[in-house]
């Protein structure tokens, strides 16, 4: 191996250890201790936007309720999911919480907090209709998260027509 050569590996090697070590001090795991962490549930409010576009309440302050109820309600089914699927689902939130997983993974460029509703849904749509299969799992597992809290609540209901169980 050359000098010049053997030198360019040691670059590129520090540059990576430098790189992973940064990571490994300032990320937060999506999931951790039975919540999700902050950056996780900003994430979770911008899809959220994006999903529910529609059948969010219209005024801020119901709004603010809604994500609000949305968020502990995710924290619960998170919390029954097993070992696995949580971390697995806290690997995807700790990506999606970066800029450079945010963009190779949804194809959204401004973060997640800067993005309006259109952008949000592109992004969305862009990760359903993907030929990555990655890509595709990703959407589902975080539609069907979102959704399922969200309407599990009693006073979303009447948004679908649902008018509650029968009465036994």
């Amino acid at each position: 191996m050359q000098r010049r050569n053997l030198l360019r590996l040691g670059l590129a090697s520090a540059a990576l250890f430098s790189l992973a070590g940064w990571v490994v001090v300032n990320v937060q795991p999506g999931w951790h201790n039975g919540r999700l962490s902050s950056q996780a549930r900003t994430v979770f409010s911008a899809l959220a936007l994006g999903l529910l576009d529609g059948t969010l309440p219209a005024e801020s302050r119901n709004r603010a309720l809604a994500m609000q109820g949305l968020l502990e309600r995710l924290d619960g089914l998170i919390s029954g999911l097993p070992e696995h699927a949580q971390a697995e689902l806290s690997q995807l939130l700790t990506l999606l919480s970066s800029s450079a997983g945010r963009i190779a993974l949804c194809g959204l460029k401004p973060d997640w907090p800067q993005a309006d509703v259109p952008t949000l849904q592109a992004a969305l749509q862009g990760m359903r209709s993907s030929r990555i299969s990655l890509r595709q799992q990703a959407y589902h597992a975080l539609h069907d998260l979102v959704g399922g809290a969200y309407f599990s609540d009693a006073s979303t209901w009447p948004l679908m027509g649902y008018p509650g169980p029968p009465r036994v």
